[in-house]
């Protein structure tokens, strides 16, 4: 299965993505959010942060193409931005375009290298119940990177890019269990399920996690340390009941049903999963990947379908059983 052509990414995913789902309260602040971003890259438009927030305002009102724009803008005064380019990459992976994303986040690599680009603390444009940013450039990229790679079906090369930041990130567990639980995928999709075993030994119950509850429960089903249900279930740590952390657990369990090959199982988490409609989390992406690859194994439909195009069948076959 390594090595496979995009199942889902492409270029005609440009103009697909639906509307975000937020409450009125967050929409506002988000607007506001917006205004601010905007003035500060309206009085200097080649500022580097200016455009940098400009295109995560706009991407957090879901206005991904509008980001990507302002950020393709920012490439010709800032050419050499490894910033600019994750962001940008970033926003490809989030519309499906997963080759342009490769290309960006591959091209930020390697100015990290060849530049000897310092590391930096990224500031959340989201912060989480803490107050903690989690995550740096370099982690961005590497993370991103690998995710495009693994989404593109190149599990092999996604589970060298996150090897190879694993140890820089242990001593932080959120992101200790994020990193995991992608290699933990990927190499078991490569035929590795001994070195894929290996890894969960540091993951127990008593990390400290602020946000990526939902990875570590995924890791403990893997682990046989809780059922499916109680990995579905309420109150966990680090799980806050949002629709993107239910994406990202039933996202998991789909994909550890695909690899004990079950996959009935597989398909339902992964249509379940869809039916949240988190278009942006990455387990929904995943999610819509799996089945396009699904589809196309069994020789139907010829041309891999988008999400919404799945979304939308599974709506249509709800109602039909009313």
């Amino acid at each position: 299965m390594n090595g496979e052509a995009n199942p889902v990414g492409s270029e005609r995913a440009r103009h697909v993505s639906p509307a975000l789902r937020l409450s009125d309260a967050q929409r506002k602040v988000f607007e506001e959010n917006l205004a601010v971003a905007r003035a500060a890259y309206d009085a200097d438009p080649t500022n580097e942060d200016a455009i940098i927030w400009l295109g995560r305002r706009l991407a957090y009102l879901g206005r991904y193409d509008e980001a990507i724009d302002i950020y393709s803008r920012g490439r010709k005064t800032h050419p050499q931005s490894v910033k600019i380019l994750r962001h940008r990459g970033h926003r490809y992976l989030t519309t499906r375009r997963f080759d342009l994303a490769s290309k960006d986040l591959q091209r930020a690599a390697d100015l990290i290298r060849e530049n000897h680009v310092p590391d930096e603390i990224e500031p959340d444009g989201l912060p989480n119940a803490r107050n903690i940013p989690l995550t740096t450039l370099h982690d961005n990229v590497y993370y991103h990177l690998a995710l495009t790679r693994y989404l593109r079906g190149q599990f092999e090369k996604a589970a060298e890019a996150w090897r190879g930041g694993l140890e820089r990130v242990k001593p932080n567990d959120d992101m200790l269990v994020a990193y995991t639980f992608w290699l933990y995928l990927a190499e078991s999709r490569s035929g590795r399920p001994e070195r894929a075993a290996a890894l969960l030994a540091p993951i127990t119950p008593n990390l400290d996690i602020i946000e990526n509850g939902a990875y570590l429960r995924v890791l403990r089903v893997a682990k046989g340390e809780l059922t499916e249900a109680e990995a579905l279930g309420a109150g966990a740590e680090g799980v806050e009941g949002a629709a993107s952390d239910r994406a990202t657990l039933l996202h998991g369990l789909g994909a550890l049903a695909l690899i004990r090959g079950d996959l009935p199982s597989a398909r339902s988490r992964f249509e379940e999963c869809l039916r949240l409609g988190q278009w942006p989390a990455f387990g929904c992406i995943a999610a819509e990947t799996e089945l396009a690859r699904m589809d196309r194994s069994r020789g139907a439909p010829a041309e891999p379908r988008t999400g919404n195009e799945i979304l939308r069948e599974l709506q249509q076959e709800r109602q039909q059983h009313r």
